[in-house]
This record gives structure tokens, sequence and C-alpha cells, in this order.
């Protein structure tokens, strides 16, 4: 690999700023509490009572609060880096229970299932990403999209870091165990529903996890997944359609973010001596026989290097916290209704793509 090369990589594929899991349990009275059930493949120390920044372990089971400050603005989230820990400002880890095993968090997550109708949503993070940052965007989505089921994290081994690409391809594969046990803890605590949403490479260990669960007959999981959205998702296609040919019949609503400017995608597409990945579709095409639902977010502004814009813009916050009505109206065929979906809508077989507009989302949703 050439200088310039690594160069580009630790610019474009360094996704997001680093966030730590240092408890502050002081500012848990100031924002607004997000709590998360965290189940991880990442290595625990029983001796500084940490989870390991890449080291793989055992799957493990917690429970982190999340405090959001009061001048959050939708879509960012506002990390301390070198300066103290404003709870007004910033966004901070307030409290962490780790479990010994997994009947205790079985029992606390079940308690509160039946308090969110039994609807989990399960975040599944992305390359380059520590332990917080996953935790940390689930707790941004859930405060920004206003509700919704019981927010999860799969925190699997990523090492965080921007030269990690090759360790975490490796690391979404050791991972795939320990999401299919999240799943099953999560279905035998109650659940009646559960979303996954996946970001980059993520996709991988959800897709992953998804045949796997297939090949093991295990319909009664299967059964209870309500609906995925893999936003920019970092998979070679083919691997993709190989993947959705073995778990048979896609949960529904099946949701693609894509963007033919995101730049994270394009060098990974040059790494894997590719022209796109799934996430910067085209068009819908090459999935034209899969029941998804493509959403083109090319033409959003996103300040992490367009790989990320459906969690950080908050107009296409807004688009998502309405996926369900979305879904509801392609099954009465009532898409074109205006201002549920903002943009151009093409139907190839058995695939719909809306390539989603900046301008009509502005005065649909609001803001952007």
């Amino acid at each position: 690999m050439t200088r310039l090369t690594l160069l580009l990589v630790v610019l474009v594929m360094g996704c997001a700023p680093r966030a730590n899991l240092v408890i502050v349990p002081d500012t848990a009275n100031v924002g607004s509490v997000q709590r998360i059930f965290v189940t991880t493949s990442r290595d625990y120390s029983e001796t500084t009572q940490t989870f390991a920044g890449f080291a793989r372990g055992a799957v493990r089971f917690a429970q982190i609060d999340v405090s959001i400050p009061p001048s959050h603005r939708a879509g960012h989230i506002a990390l301390p880096g070198r300066r103290p820990p404003d709870p007004a400002n910033h966004v901070l880890a307030t409290r962490m229970k780790t479990y010994p095993g997994a009947p205790d968090f079985r029992s606390d997550l079940s308690r509160a299932l039946r308090a969110k109708g039994g609807e989990a949503v399960i975040y599944v993070h992305g390359f380059n990403n520590t332990m917080a940052d996953g935790v940390f965007r689930i707790a941004q989505l859930t405060h920004d999209l206003q509700g919704g089921g019981l927010p999860m994290n799969y925190a699997w081994p990523s090492a965080g870091n921007p030269l990690g690409y090759v360790y975490d391809r490796d690391s979404a594969l050791y991972a795939r165990d320990g999401l299919e046990e999240m799943l099953q803890q999560v279905t035998d605590a109650g659940a009646q529903e559960i979303v996954m949403v996946a970001h980059s490479m993520g996709a991988l260990v959800t897709m992953e996890t998804l045949r796997q669960l297939a090949i093991a007959g295990n319909q009664r999981v299967l059964d209870r997944i309500g609906g995925v959205i893999l936003m920019s998702p970092d998979l070679d296609v083919e691997v993709f359609r190989s993947q959705a040919s073995r778990i048979g019949a896609l949960p529904q609503p099946f949701v693609l973010f894509t963007s033919t400017r995101d730049r994270a995608l394009r060098l990974s597409a040059r790494l894997t001596g590719r022209n796109e990945r799934l996430g910067s579709l085209a068009t819908a095409d090459d999935v034209a026989d899969l029941s998804v639902t493509i959403l083109d977010v090319s033409e959003f502004r996103d300040p992490g290097q367009r790989h990320f814009a459906p969690a950080t813009s908050p107009s296409l916050l807004r688009i998502i916290s309405r996926l369900a009505e979305v879904d509801g109206a392609f099954q009465r065929g009532d898409t074109g209704r205006t201002g549920l979906l903002p943009g151009t809508v093409l139907t190839v077989r058995n695939a719909t793509q809306v390539i989603l507009s900046p301008t009509t989302a502005l005065s649909a949703t609001g803001t952007r």
C-alpha cells in the first residue's frame, strides 16, 4: 500500500470521532438519559472492569446509561475530546452494569421489553468503532427518533482504528455467534418484534447472522425479526445476494440506505477490487429479484464523509421515524402520496428504489 493510499485510508475511512466509555455518574441529572442494553463479543477485564479496546472474547452482557445533553442537535454526537466532560454539552455515559451471565441479563431485559410493548431495536455498529461509539450512536438515534422499541447495541470487536480494515473484516465474521446469541436472548426474554439496524460493516455481521440462523433452522428467532435497516452497507453485492438466497424470505421491511457519493464505500470498493459496494448502488437492477426498498440519499449532506447520512441528517432522521408508515404505504400501493416519500419512486421487479430529494424533504419534514 502506497503512502498516499495510507493517507486516504486515514482521511476517508475514519468514519467517526473517537468516543471513550468513561463513566461520569454525576451527569445523570442534567441530560436526557437513554438506557441501552448491550451484548458484546469484546474481551472484558475483571481486574479493571472494562471492555478491551479491540480484543475478542466471550459473549458478555451489560446495561449502559447515556446522557444526551440539553444542547443536543439532531444527528450530532458532541464529545468532550480533551476537554473536561460537560453534561450540558457532551454525550456521556453515566452508569454501566455488567451481568455475571445470561439469566440475569434476560431477567432485566424481559421487564424492559414489557415496558416497550415487546419491541426491541438492535443496532450493529460498523467499521472503525470503539465500544462507546456504538452505544452513543444508538442512544442518539433513540433520542432523535423520539421513542420506538427498546434500544440495544451489539458491540462487536472492531479495532476502532482507520488502518484496521482487514482486522475488522475478520472480527465481523468472528462476531456472528455473539449476535446470534443476542437475538436468542432477546427472543427468550419475550420480544415480540426485533428491528435490526446495521451500519457499514455491521451489515456483514447482520447478514451473516441471519444466514446462520436460517441454516440452523432457527425459525423461532427469525420470525421475531420485524424489519432490517442496512445503512451504507459495506458489503459485496454478490455476497449479499448469496446471503439473501440462503436466508430465504427476507424480513419486511428490508431497507437499504445507499449513496453513490459515499467516499468511504468508494475506497472500500477499491480495496476489494470491485466497482461498487451494496451501499453505493446507483440502481436497483442488481437486487431487483429481492424484496428490498432502496432509499438513495446521495443528495443529502453528511459531515461524516457521506457515510452515515441517515443518522446525521435531521430530515433523514425524520424519514426513518416514518418507515413503518412508508412500509404500510407500499403494501397498500399509495407511495405517491404527497409528503410520504420525498423523492422519485422507481420499481424494478421486486425491488423499490426511492431517490430521496433534500428539497422535497425540507418541505415535508421541517428541517434538514
